[in-house]
């Protein structure tokens, strides 16, 4: 390659930057493709692109992030603190490697509960869930819905009965726990929806309280009829996906079992203070109303 007439004599070309980064002219191509990296000069009659030596740290540093599978918006981001200030950099990396950490623990225990369905040991699965049955009453309910993937749903959950616990005090209180109706599968390819409910006192406010929030988050009163439920209980630890899994399916069997069947959407009801529960206390109670 041949350096253009006029191109500032400071100025790398493409190979002998590579040499420089220790990386392929091919990389270089693109990282400036996706404008993690754009050379200095560009020479317009030829195409030839022309660095600065010091963009050799920056193109070493994307070359790195990219092999932490790093999306690259997340890799901009870093690139450019680094430039402006190294501890927010070393911060946003961080934060990107905890969420990279939590997402293997997640797919290492799925990997574990599918072997045990895989390898006929789902029976021992099933064995550590108690299933019982409990009449419930008719409840007036103020309630939320949205369509919302499996990774988004923990912080709506918390969320939107955080919302409804606050109006509960313009509907007579809460009389009852919190629950999650599944209208449809939750998962990271189908998003529901989901409902949050609270049972409330006072069904006139409640359904004022639903005309003047009109459409807004989705919101609604109803009447949930009275049920029987088919339920296992189950610790803050075992809520996480996929361990709550294991605790639908068994009571799914045990109604298979009992010769009952599913006379409504799965649930979940939340019956105590979550912030305050350690891993092992019980929270919630998964949920099948059964006919």
């Amino acid at each position: 390659m041949t350096e253009d007439a006029g191109v500032d004599e400071e100025l790398l070309t493409i190979g002998a930057f590579a040499a420089r980064a220790r990386l392929s002219a091919k990389a270089l191509r693109l990282y400036d493709r996706l404008g993690l990296l754009a050379p200095a000069h560009v020479d317009v009659a030829s195409g030839y692109r022309y660095y600065r030596a010091e963009q050799a740290e920056r193109a070493r540093l994307v070359a790195l992030l990219r092999q932490l599978d790093m999306p690259l918006a997340r890799i901009a981001e870093v690139v450019d603190a680094v430039e402006a200030d190294g501890t927010e950099a070393a911060g946003l990396l961080a934060a990107y490697w905890a969420g990279v950490e939590a997402r293997v623990a997640g797919q290492r225990t799925l990997a574990a509960y599918l072997r045990g369905r895989l390898s006929g040991r789902s029976s021992e699965m099933y064995g550590r869930f108690v299933v019982e049955t409990v009449d419930v009453p008719e409840q007036v309910v103020i309630t939320e819905t949205r369509h919302t993937l499996a990774d988004e749903l923990p912080a709506w959950i918390g969320a939107s009965l955080g919302r409804l616990e606050a109006a509960a005090r313009e509907c007579g209180g809460v009389v009852a726990a919190p629950f999650v109706v599944y209208h449809s599968e939750v998962s990271m390819e189908s998003d529901g929806p989901a409902e949050s409910c609270v049972p409330v006192a006072d069904a006139a406010a409640a359904r004022e309280w639903a005309r003047r929030r009109g459409r807004a988050w989705e919101t609604a009163v109803r009447v949930e009829p009275a049920r029987r439920l088919a339920f296992t209980r189950i610790t803050k630890a075992q809520v996480a996906h996929p361990q709550i899994l294991a605790a639908f399916e068994a009571v799914e069997e045990w109604m298979a079992r009992e010769g009952l069947a599913a006379s409504g959407p799965c649930r979940e009801v939340y019956f105590a203070d979550w912030n305050a529960a350690g891993p092992g206390d019980a929270v919630c109670d998964v949920v099948f109303p059964v006919g």
